[in-house]
């Protein structure tokens, strides 16, 4: 599993949650949100875009927005379609003008100045959204549509939409009284401030801490080109002629995979996951603590017993119980694997004269061992026909093959920043179907982990199509010196699952600005996309030594493929102890007061993790459930590896690039999330609801 930090935007959710303005705010024409992107296909102009434009962006947003939502309030007409969802749709272009490019730079490319408008602006938002979802006026209207819907000839897609979105008043507290409202709305400005808070701290703990190596001896084993960008990095620091390493993935998981000094490599592991856990101004517990009990009480008032509950209800799970159902369904296959792969480590300790236990620290260097040893394979074998740009290629490739798209890069466009790249992508017969963003390694400025996310999304305004602007951001292996970027193994495979998002929101066909994703559907195109990575056909496609130009050997391709199953124990205990964490946070119910170091340890203890695997995410860093949207939602990556599984058994039945399989694809799924039903989506294309054993037989769980 990958760190997807997913910024799909459902447009009026985001758009028009900024506090109302009694006063017209005076525009400054010099503000480039106030005109029309003068850009090569409409992007937005980064490089004029500065800190202090976003403030009055989003003040005359919010007053624009409100004027709007006024006008659809005094509309004296019966309550239509038109006339009262189509006209929340269009509410707030401006508002999501500068919501988009805000949110993405704070994540991306984030500034003290970011920072600061940051927190400013979430309780804001947070108390315009709510003066929106609560107003007795707009809900009378949209639920007088959902009850007279037969008369107004509605297609699939409307039915959709203003279902989920009268559902969505109702859950975020329309039918509540007054008191009851404002009790809500007190929550909800006190959450958007702790999350923020929360993620901000994440992000200053990854860029404060450096390990300094200052004896060469003390770099035993590692790769030559890591190495090198650890001499980079220490020079940065000031320190010439030192190594650095931090708790930053590219630079931590070499480490921990091959260097020698077991006191080292848990020096750099025990300073990972005690990031929000270190007792100064940037811990975590007390904030997590909080956002727990917030979340579960703004579930008491909604009328729910949980906040597992409010999130699940429109989602593929529906309840708690069923997550819970899969996850320890899976759990108790995966544990036995693992357990199986820390005794034959522990074994490899013993062979070399170890007289130690294996700890957390240390199995990432023994498995790489392990893998040695089983397999002959070494990932550092590999690394040198994993250059970035023909990964990326080879992605672009896959793509190709499958659907007929193209890649063109663009050089003369404004950029969000200056590393990233610019691609003009158009369908098979040569009309433009998106601009792709892909800005790739890790700095300062940057949340951790991969995601991906729009700009622009796709809809429809008076029948002219807007076309969609994706950004995929990750935090792969750079550069150093003379050496191209050489990516490992696991981030090849994450670029391909940032793609698959990519490739969803490039086909999305969606007619307006809303739409409702499932969480538990959304990583169904990104895991998916993974798949063609390891594919033998499609190594031979990019997998090219940066050197000579040479094909990927056979050998190593048998290799790959021989040890697909291999720590598959690890990876999915590790993940499955994250997803359980995360849904034993949010089932309790108020008023849910929990020390989270005592919660985190006693529940862990409970489901029976064995003592050498830490979860994926500890409690103090885990802003998948914090800043991403992923509360009571972790689950989601095994919930869509069941659907994505089966999708590509749908295609190793028919052929890997098969054309028809590929187009029903697109048609069925990947231009119509967020627009129908999840399930309905899925049979649709497969014919049947989906079954877990492809999932079990790729993991190697049966």
């Amino acid at each position: 599993m990958k760190n997807i930090l997913r910024l799909s935007v459902m447009i009026w959710l985001v758009a028009i949650s900024v506090s109302s303005c009694k006063n017209e705010p005076k525009v400054d024409t010099s503000n480039p949100f106030f005109s029309e992107y003068n850009t090569p296909f409409g992007v937005p102009p980064f490089e004029k875009i500065m800190a202090k434009h976003y403030m009055p962006a989003f003040e005359k947003g919010m007053a624009d927005c409100k004027k709007d939502v006024d006008a659809l309030l005094k509309d004296s007409r019966i309550p239509d379609f038109d006339n009262t969802i189509l006209a929340l749709d269009k509410a707030g272009d401006l508002l999501n003008k500068v919501t988009t490019v805000f949110f993405s730079q704070s994540q991306a490319n984030t500034n003290d100045s970011l920072q600061k408008i940051e927190v400013d602006i979430s309780p804001k938002l947070s108390a315009f959204q709510d003066e929106i979802r609560l107003n007795p006026k707009l809900f009378e209207k949209v639920k007088s549509v959902y009850e007279n819907q037969q008369k107004f000839n509605l297609n699939e897609e409307q039915k959709y939409l203003l279902e989920n979105l009268y559902k969505g008043f109702i859950r975020n507290g329309a039918n509540l009284s007054k008191q009851d409202q404002d009790t809500l709305k007190m929550i909800n400005q006190k959450l958007s401030v702790l999350v923020v808070k929360y993620g901000q701290n994440v992000l200053a703990e990854n860029n404060q801490y450096k390990l300094f190596v200052t004896r060469k001896e003390d770099l035993k084993g590692l790769p030559e080109n890591v190495v090198s960008a650890a001499a980079e990095e220490a020079k940065n620091a000031g320190f010439d002629g030192k190594w650095a390493f931090t708790i930053k993935k590219p630079s931590m998981l070499p480490f921990l995979s091959y260097d020698e000094s077991r006191d080292l490599r848990k020096q750099i592991y025990t300073a990972y996951c005690m990031k929000g856990n270190n007792g100064n101004d940037l811990d975590n517990n007390k904030i997590l603590a909080e956002i727990v009990k917030l979340r579960a009480q703004r579930a008491k008032v909604l009328g729910y017993k949980n906040h597992a509950s409010v999130i699940l209800e429109p989602r593929m799970a529906k309840t708690p119980e069923k997550v819970f159902d899969l996850l320890n369904n899976l759990w108790g296959k995966a544990i036995p694997v693992a357990i199986k792969e820390r005794d034959e480590m522990q074994k490899i300790i013993s062979k070399e004269g170890g007289k130690f236990k294996l700890e957390p620290s240390d199995w990432w260097y023994y498995s790489e061992k392990l893998r040695k040893q089983k397999y002959d394979l070494d990932d550092n074998e590999l690394r040198p026909y994993f250059m970035l740009d023909n990964v990326r290629n080879g992605a672009f490739e896959v793509a190709n093959k499958l659907y007929g798209i193209t890649f063109e890069k663009i050089n003369e466009i404004p950029r969000p920043h200056p590393e990233a790249q610019a691609f003009e992508v158009k369908n098979a017969d040569g009309s433009h179907l998106a601009v792709l963003y892909m800005d790739f390694h890790p700095r300062a400025s940057k949340q951790q982990g991969a995601w991906c996310g729009t700009y622009r999304s796709h809809h429809v305004v008076d029948g002219k199509e807007i076309l969609p602007v994706v950004t995929l951001v990750g935090n792969f292996t750079r550069p150093t010196g003379d050496t191209p970027a050489l990516l490992s193994l696991e981030e090849v495979t994450t670029l391909f699952h940032e793609f698959g998002h990519a490739v969803e929101f490039m086909f999305n066909k969606n007619t307006y600005n809303q739409t409702f994703v499932a969480t538990d559907f959304v990583e169904l195109p990104s895991q998916l996309m993974e798949h063609w990575a390891t594919e033998p056909e499609v190594l031979n496609m990019y997998a090219k030594n940066y050197k000579t130009n040479a094909n990927i050997p056979a050998s190593l391709v048998n290799k790959i493929k021989n040890s697909g199953y291999f720590n598959q124990g690890f990876e999915t205990v590790e993940y499955l102890a994250a997803s359980l964490l995360d849904m034993a946070y949010h089932s309790l119910e108020a008023p849910a007061i929990v020390d989270v170091q005592k919660f985190e340890k006693d529940y862990l203890n409970k489901i029976g993790l064995i003592p050498e695997i830490a979860p994926r995410y500890r409690s103090t860093y885990f802003i998948h459930i914090t800043v991403n949207g992923y509360d009571a939602g972790y689950y989601s990556y095994i919930w869509s590896a069941v659907l994505d599984n089966d999708v590509f058994a749908a295609f190793t039945e028919k052929g890997l690039f098969d054309k028809e399989t590929a187009t029903s694809l697109r048609k069925n799924i990947l231009e119509k999330d967020g627009t129908m039903d999840p399930m309905k989506m899925f049979v649709n294309f497969r014919g049947r609801e989906p079954v877990i054993e492809p999932l079990l037989k790729n993991r190697g769980l049966i």
